[in-house]
C-alpha cells in the first residue's frame, strides 16, 4: 500500500490500524466506511483482508463498486449500501437510500420482503446534524420545520420496518460552526467533568449530546423506540487550524474507546454501533479516502 503522498492522512490510517489490532466482532460496536475516491488506494481486495485480519464485521460502502461487490463475496462481512444492488455470497446489512426518497425505500422493503429477507437486510436513509433544530440541550432536539414533512412519514417506515435511522454525527462540523460556545475539548471528548447539564442527564462530550439530540427528535416524531446506527464519524487531519493530525488522533481514540464502552445518557442501555469515516480536508469532501 503506497500513501506517501498524504503523511498526515497516512498517520491517522496508521493510528486507526494501531487501534484495530485489539479490536473484536464480540465487543466491538465500531465499523468502517470504505470509499472509492483518492489517490494510491489499496485495492478492494487488500481493503476487505484488512477488514477481517482485524475482525472488522461491518462496512459502508458508497456505490454498488462491482470490484468491491467481488472481493466482498464469501468474506461474511455485512454492509450498509447506499444504492440498491443485490449480489450472491454478500452479507448485506442495510440498504441507505439517499435524499430521503420513501418511495424508492417502500420498493426495494417489497423486493426484499418478498425475498424474505427482511430480517437480514434492513432498508434506511442516512441523515445528518442540521435537520434536527433546538439541539441545545439534548433534549430539546426536533427536526426542523422545513424537513419535517418528508422526515416523519421516513420515520413511520423505519416504525413500521424495525429498521435504524442511519445519522452522520460530526462534533468536529458543530464545533466550528460554534467556536464561541463550543470548546475543543468537548468535541475531543477531553473533557474534565460535566459540561451540559440536561434535566437529569448529564453530558461530558459533544458527541453523545448531537446523538442525544436525534434521539430527541425522533421520540417527538413518533420514533421513540427507534434505534440510531452512526453511520458516518471522523476528524479531518488538515486544511483548518483545528484539522490536525493531532487532534484526529484524540478524536479517533477517544471516539473508539467511548463507543465499546458507554451508552449515551439517554440511551444508557442502547450500544453505539458506528461507521468510522477516514479523511485529510477540512472541507465535506475531505471525507473521502478510507482504510
Amino acid at each position: 500500500m503506497t500513501l506517501t503522498r498524504n503523511k498526515p492522512l497516512v498517520l491517522v490510517l496508521l493510528l486507526v490500524f494501531a487501534i484495530m489490532s485489539y479490536l473484536t466482532i464480540e465487543d466491538n460496536p465500531l465499523e468502517f466506511c470504505y470509499g472509492g475516491n483518492g489517490d494510491n488506494l489499496p485495492s478492494p481486495s487488500d481493503v476487505i483482508n484488512l477488514y477481517k485480519s482485524n475482525g472488522i464485521g461491518s462496512m459502508r460502502i458508497y456505490d454498488p463498486n462491482p470490484d468491491t461487490l467481488q472481493a466482498l463475496r464469501g468474506s461474511g462481512i455485512e454492509l450498509i449500501l447506499d444504492v440498491p444492488n443485490y449480489a450472491s455470497d454478500v452479507s448485506f446489512r442495510y440498504i441507505a437510500v439517499g435524499n430521503y426518497v420513501l418511495p424508492v425505500m417502500k420498493n426495494i422493503q417489497s423486493a426484499i420482503t418478498s425475498a424474505g429477507l427482511q430480517d437480514q437486510i434492513k432498508v434506511s436513509t442516512a441523515t445528518y446534524s442540521p435537520v434536527v433544530s433546538n439541539s441545545y440541550p439534548p433534549s430539546h432536539g426536533s427536526f426542523d420545520d422545513g424537513v419535517s414533512s418528508f422526515i416523519n412519514p421516513i420515520i413511520s417506515f423505519l416504525v413500521e420496518n424495525d429498521s435504524p435511522l442511519l445519522a452522520n454525527i460530526y462534533p468536529y462540523f458543530s464545533y466550528i460552526g460554534y467556536k464561541q460556545s463550543i470548546q475543543l475539548p468537548y468535541a475531543l471528548f477531553t473533557a474534565q467533568g460535566v459540561q451540559v447539564q440536561d434535566e437529569n442527564l448529564q453530558y461530558q462530550n459533544l458527541f453523545d449530546a448531537l446523538l442525544d439530540a436525534f434521539y430527541s427528535a425522533l421520540e417527538k416524531a413518533g420514533g421513540a423506540n427507534l434505534r440510531i446506527v452512526v453511520s458516518e464519524s471522523g476528524w479531518p487531519s488538515e486544511g483548518d487550524p483545528d484539522a490536525t493530525v493531532d487532534n484526529a488522533k484524540t478524536y479517533y481514540t477517544n471516539l473508539i474507546n467511548h463507543v465499546k464502552e458507554v451508552s449515551t445518557p439517554r440511551r444508557p442501555r442502547q450500544a453505539i454501533e458506528t461507521y468510522l469515516l477516514l479523511g485529510n480536508k477540512h472541507k465535506t469532501e475531505y471525507f473521502l479516502l478510507l482504510i
